[in-house]
């Protein structure tokens, strides 16, 4: 999108496309420009800071949507900069989020758990271990909930348990508790990639393709289990003896989410939902946090699939600043737990977005959402969010890229400052899949 003519276009279109013909008091969050750290004002009203190139630039986005055919009261923008909201259509309306709706789902795992929470899988014997290396009984596996337990961590689980010294289990694998592997949505599957996981005779070619991501020289397991796979009540276990043998640690809260939404992984933010409370929680949590205006916040689930899952563009706003708050004070950003572009692919692999820019996208069949921050020089990070309803998702997200590009292009490309730089880079340190120092031998366990 080009610059110079969007300069062109004469303030009373501006008025009238943007839907404001006079000045007029705006609820935008609050932005501490030095320690990049956000407050909602109080009663959160700020006289909107009026740029006219932003302007501008913001309302030929809608009149070329208006052309292309598609409906401007669906179209849903807000841009800010330090405290005050700088251009905006509609920005208080409620419109289907999509995966915007993760945003959300980020911000109550925030509230629910420090970001070096980890999920704990247990393991145990239920029978006896003979000195030949065989269990006459069932292998036991007690989920926590593990949103991000891959081919990677199976491998890595049976190659330790080898370890020490089991080779074959005559019964069963019995799983309790929330567990899910590979991202499955039936149990009945994650139930039996964990099975396979244990041998390297039973590996699928997805399998194979994950244990060339662990480091050079991992064993492939061989542990012969004679029995099935299958998901029991915790009561079926009460009075049981069971010898806990390693407790696998997932890895840390802040990957967990990183990886989530740099994939806008619907099976991940429906189990941190669920973990975080359910739906209703997820939007009480939110709305705490970021201090949101009534009425502009509806969510069915944690994942945004589904038109009922729906916030304004402001709100999505106000959750990427509060995102910032709650990360800052710990040493991270929000570019610790989204995608960032030039740096991630995930969602983002055709996107032409300003380098490290913060992102998160959204797409339904007839919506495409994106929110984050873009970096400038001359007014630091700036703060978005698009929602656009329309069946042609990828001329959308052309337009998405082209709009932000001309918003940086006004106030001077620039990377994001070192605190807004990620330091989450998954499959990288400890940040690694299949990462065999997070299985604890029961000595270790029992220590604690």
């Amino acid at each position: 999108m080009a610059a110079l003519p969007l300069l062109t276009l004469p303030l009373g279109l501006l008025s009238i496309l943007l839907g404001t013909g006079e000045p007029k008091p705006l609820q935008p969050s609050g932005l501490n420009p030095t320690a990049l750290q956000i407050e909602w004002q109080s009663p959160w009203i700020a006289e909107l800071a009026r740029d006219p190139v932003v302007e501008a630039i913001v309302a030929n986005y809608v009149a070329g949507l208006r052309r292309q055919g598609w409906s401007v009261p669906d179209q849903g923008i807000w841009i800010q900069v330090g405290q005050s909201v700088v251009a905006e259509h509609r920005g208080s309306v409620l419109m289907p989020a999509a995966s915007l709706t993760k945003l959300a789902t980020t911000l109550a795992a925030l509230q629910t758990w420090p970001l070096d929470h980890r999920f704990d899988t247990l393991v145990g014997l239920r029978g006896t271990l003979q000195s030949d290396g065989v269990l006459n009984g069932d292998l036991v596996i007690q989920g926590s909930g593990d949103p991000l337990f891959v081919w990677e961590e199976g491998i890595a689980l049976a190659n330790r348990l080898q370890e020490l010294g089991i080779q074959r289990v005559t019964g069963e694998v019995l799983v309790t508790g929330p567990f899910t592997m590979n991202f499955e949505e039936e149990r009945a599957d994650s139930l039996a990639d964990l099975k396979q996981a244990m041998s390297v005779a039973t590996w699928t070619g997805e399998a194979r393709q994950a244990y060339g991501n662990l480091a050079p020289g991992t064993p492939q397991p061989n542990l012969q289990i004679d029995g099935d796979a299958r998901w029991i009540p915790a009561a079926d276990l009460e009075n049981v003896p069971i010898e806990w043998v390693v407790r696998h640690q997932s890895l840390p809260l802040v990957a967990i989410l990183k990886a989530m939404n740099i994939y806008s992984n619907n099976v991940m933010a429906e189990l941190v939902g669920e973990l975080a409370g359910g739906p209703g929680q997820v939007m009480a949590k939110a709305i705490a946090a970021a201090e949101l205006p009534a009425g502009e916040l509806s969510l069915a689930n944690g994942s945004g699939l589904g038109v009922e899952n729906q916030m304004s563009a402001r709100v999505a706003v106000a959750m990427t600043v509060a995102l910032q708050r709650e990360l800052s004070a710990q040493g991270f950003s929000v570019a610790d737990v989204m995608p960032v572009a030039g740096e991630d692919i995930g969602t983002l692999i055709d996107r032409r977005l300003p380098p490290t820019a913060a992102v998160k996208t959204g797409s339904l069949a007839e919506v495409s959402a994106l929110a984050g921050m873009v970096p400038t020089a001359e007014k630091g990070p700036v703060w978005f969010a698009i929602i656009n309803k329309g069946w042609d998702i990828p001329d959308l997200r052309v337009q998405q890229d082209q709009l932000l590009q001309a918003i940086q292009a006004h106030w001077g490309a620039a990377e994001a400052p070192a605190e807004l730089r990620t330091k989450v880079r998954m499959q990288t340190g400890p940040f690694r899949y299949g990462d065999p120092s997070r299985n604890q031998a029961a000595q270790e366990v029992a220590s604690e």
